[in-house]
């Protein structure tokens, strides 16, 4: 046919750390013992309680349509979560329910952005920011942070970035691919500027139940009036309850922002699994044994991977303080010779270890940082330790 696609669509990137995920998954079919570091999931399974909690809903036909923007029995849950949790007061009518973290920014970019609005986002960043920007009709603009930084947005580089245009800023905390935390007075800062440019933060805070060490999770909408009008809060069940499939996430917003994602939502997919929605419930309201279980295991992973690449020859890091990554600075790689191949870029690198050593990481140039790969730690120990001793072969091998 020669009707054109739609090029909105067609100028979409597909998924890299998808794309590392299924390569792995095919090369175990095929009876290869692959050390997979792709990973953006717990490998634990959903707690107990949460399944026992889905398993009664489905016995007791809980099973239709619920009203599009989630149940008010787990908005009730989220709110609460909100108040202990994040010290943010949003009322079950401020909170929107959506099919996991990625359509929760779906409707806050759709109901935010009108053709042409800038969004900026800080580099490195979650690969499907700008994608969803983009496909909302905005324009991403990019502000490259380094590692002196410690890959976190400076207030002053947020200033020069804002233009007439500009709408919103992302703010991603626990970072990932980064793992790094934004501290009280770096989100004080930012919050200064965003107040006085009158802009919105969209401020995604997935990993927050996975903080280590001393440190502490800070919503920035937590400082007052201001700030709080001017942020739409995202966050979900994945990463901290290893609900990745079940697809839950959920918004704090205004009333007017979230009636207008609620009317956006049910055009687009009406209520989220009805299912998902009673064992969420559960996740937030029931006990929270196996949440700090998780946490301890990723924080004992998180100090051998960090203290491992360390040792290494020609790679650096810094230390992670949140989520389950590890950001790899490999510029030192690039240029060296392997065995007469030349490692031109992270690609390379990344085909090299996977074809040769069964290894899979993250190239991240679709992050923003052409000369990092991102290691993730949420695979067992005796995994992460195979993996690691396979890359130091390799590393050793450079020329």
């Amino acid at each position: 046919m020669s009707l054109e696609l739609s090029r909105k669509a067609a100028a979409v990137k597909p998924s890299s750390t998808l794309a590392i995920t299924a390569k792995a998954k095919e090369l175990r079919a095929q009876g290869k013992d692959v050390v997979g570091f792709g990973a953006g999931e717990p490998d634990f399974n959903t707690p107990e309680n949460i399944c026992d909690a889905a398993i009664q809903a489905i016995h007791d036909g809980f099973t239709k349509y619920t009203p599009a923007s989630g149940t008010n029995e787990l908005k009730e849950a989220v709110s609460k979560k909100f108040k202990s949790f994040n010290g943010l007061d949003y009322a079950p009518d401020q909170i929107v329910i959506s099919n996991g973290g990625k359509h929760s920014l779906t409707n806050i970019f759709t109901a935010l952005i009108n053709p042409g609005d800038e969004v900026i986002i800080p580099a490195p960043f979650w690969l499907s920011y700008p994608e969803i920007v983009k496909l909302a009709g905005g324009v991403p603009v990019i502000v490259k942070t380094t590692k002196e930084q410690s890959y976190k947005l400076q207030a002053e580089d947020l200033k020069k970035a804002i233009t007439d245009k500009t709408k919103a800023v992302v703010l991603n905390t626990p970072n990932n691919p980064t793992g790094m935390l934004y501290t009280e007075q770096e989100l004080r800062a930012i919050a200064d500027v965003v107040v006085e440019s009158d802009i919105y933060v969209v401020a995604d805070e997935m990993y927050e139940n996975l903080v280590y060490g001393d440190q502490k999770h800070i919503s920035i909408a937590s400082f007052g009036k201001e700030i709080y009008d001017r942020t739409i809060t995202c966050s979900g069940l994945a990463k901290s309850y290893a609900m990745t499939g079940w697809r839950i996430g959920y918004t704090g917003s205004s009333k007017e922002i979230a009636k207008m994602m609620s009317s956006v939502q049910s055009h687009q997919t009406s209520n989220p699994n009805s299912i998902a929605q009673k064992a969420a419930v559960e996740a937030l309201n029931g006990p929270q044994d196996s949440v700090a279980t998780m946490h301890a295991e990723f924080d004992k992973r998180r100090q051998y991977m960090y203290k491992r690449i360390c040792e290494m020859p020609h790679v650096s890091t810094i230390e992670p303080m949140g989520a389950f990554y590890v950001f790899v600075d490999v510029s030192d790689v690039l240029g060296k010779d392997y065995k007469g191949q030349k490692i031109e870029d992270t690609s390379k690198m990344a085909e090299i270890l996977i074809e040769e050593y069964n290894v899979a990481v993250v190239p991240c140039a679709d992050f923003g940082f052409a000369d990092h790969i991102r290691l993730s730690y949420a695979i067992s120990l005796e995994q992460i330790e195979k993996g690691l001793d396979r890359i130091e072969t390799f590393l050793k091998e450079l020329k």
